[in-house]
């Protein structure tokens, strides 16, 4: 399904919802996308963290509470539609093992989330010339599935 056509079906449902953005979680592997969204639509990745200086350097807006986010995968199609409900900022060395949790990828431990956020960081970092710290700031994004129904 397109993802103008999920947000159509959406809207019959909630005509509250006025806009959204859609994308693919990133990763360091291809098929990371998939997996990750794969994750959400079974419910039991429910957060997601970006690096904050990426934010910076495009100028970008934080998420914003209650946005939607129509998830794709890497075929850019529609998965399923999130909305936000907690955003804010911590230190990479201080996100803790709840957000780990959260998180849902790979063993879902503290350990594992440091391994592979210091890889992808790292990764697109160095596109912007940056360097990954332990002290960064990262976004710490929590949301739910609404669509569909889960």
């Amino acid at each position: 399904m397109t993802e103008i056509e999920m947000w159509n079906k959406y809207n019959k449902i909630n005509k509250t919802a006025e806009k959204y953005d859609a994308w693919q979680f990133g990763g360091n592997t291809p098929e990371m996308p998939d997996i990750l969204a794969d994750l959400v639509l079974k419910g039991i990745k429910t957060a997601t963290s970006s690096a904050y200086p990426c934010y910076v350097f495009e100028k970008a807006p934080l998420p914003p509470v209650r946005g939607y986010n129509l998830i794709l995968n890497t075929k850019g199609e529609a998965v399923c539609i999130t909305e936000t409900i907690k955003v804010y900022t911590i230190p990479f060395n201080q996100v803790n093992e709840q957000h780990a949790w959260k998180e849902g990828e790979f063993d879902r431990t503290l350990a594992s989330w440091r391994k592979c956020h210091s890889e992808v960081f790292s990764m697109e970092l160095k596109e912007i010339g940056e360097e990954f710290t332990e002290n960064m700031l990262v976004v710490c994004e929590e949301f739910k599935v609404v669509y569909p129904i889960i």
